[in-house]
């Protein structure tokens, strides 16, 4: 991967957005981190170094992400755009706060919506925009609740856009498994496959420079994943409904 890369990184303040930020500037890429939580920001920046940036935004703001692409368009044309910003609620649909279910969607999938609009026209001729998707959304599991719904809206956003965009945007998806964040310690059971967030960036950024659509990982869990979306759903939800407490 190019030295003189210039990624920008969106949900860079904590988790997986931080450990690529660091692993992209050890690799001798120059990084820009947005996320909402401005004091973060600028110190992850910092500690970076002078030449990685500092832009606030909010994906869920149409207003504040158009002012921030405003400023990335002074830095000059950018090679990747990485967008993995959510908001995440265990528990089961019944139970979660409408108010709250209505923010997940408004950060998960309208803020994807968001970042495929106006992410292309600030890379350079052949860039690459990748959006955050999650195993979470392969299949509806029990708790996987609107996250996972959301989840699974945006892989179906990304499919579109790597047609839509083709021969001008290199359009890619991630799926994580389960990785060692803020967002997944409210879980409540056993996460198998559970990766630390430095993993998870090396497994995207290695991913990023291949060629395939989707990077997910670990693939013995993603598989195993995989496998329901592949058997008829009476056989999928009479196993799934075994995973309801």
């Amino acid at each position: 991967m190019a030295n003189d890369e210039t990624v920008w990184i969106i949900g860079a303040s904590d988790g997986i957005g931080e450990a690529l930020a660091r692993e992209w500037a050890a690799r001798g890429a120059r990084v820009i981190l947005s996320a909402r939580s401005e004091e973060k920001l600028k110190s992850l920046a910092v500690g970076l170094g002078p030449e990685h940036v500092a832009v606030l935004l909010d994906v869920a703001d149409r207003e504040s992400l158009d002012a921030a692409a405003r400023r990335i368009t002074e830095l000059g044309p950018i090679d990747r755009v990485v967008h993995l910003a959510a908001a995440y609620d265990p528990g089961k649909i019944v139970e979660i706060d409408p108010v709250k279910a209505a923010q997940i969607v408004s950060i998960n999938l309208t803020g994807s919506f968001h970042i495929a609009q106006v992410a292309p026209s600030l890379l350079r001729e052949g860039g690459q925009l990748a959006l955050c998707g999650s195993v979470a959304g392969y299949f509806g599991l029990p708790q996987g609740q609107i996250y996972s719904a959301t989840k699974a809206g945006v892989i179906n956003l990304a499919e579109s856009l790597r047609s839509e965009l083709k021969d001008k945007v290199d359009v890619r998806l991630i799926s994580p498994g389960f990785v060692d964040t803020r967002l997944t310690r409210r879980n409540n059971f056993e996460m198998p496959g559970i990766l630390t967030p430095e993993k998870a960036a090396v497994a995207i950024i290695d991913g990023l420079a291949g060629k395939r659509f989707e990077i997910h990982f670990p693939w013995r869990f993603t598989m195993g994943i995989k496998f329901l979306q592949l058997i008829p759903y009476w056989i999928s939800l009479r196993l799934t409904r075994r995973l309801v407490q």
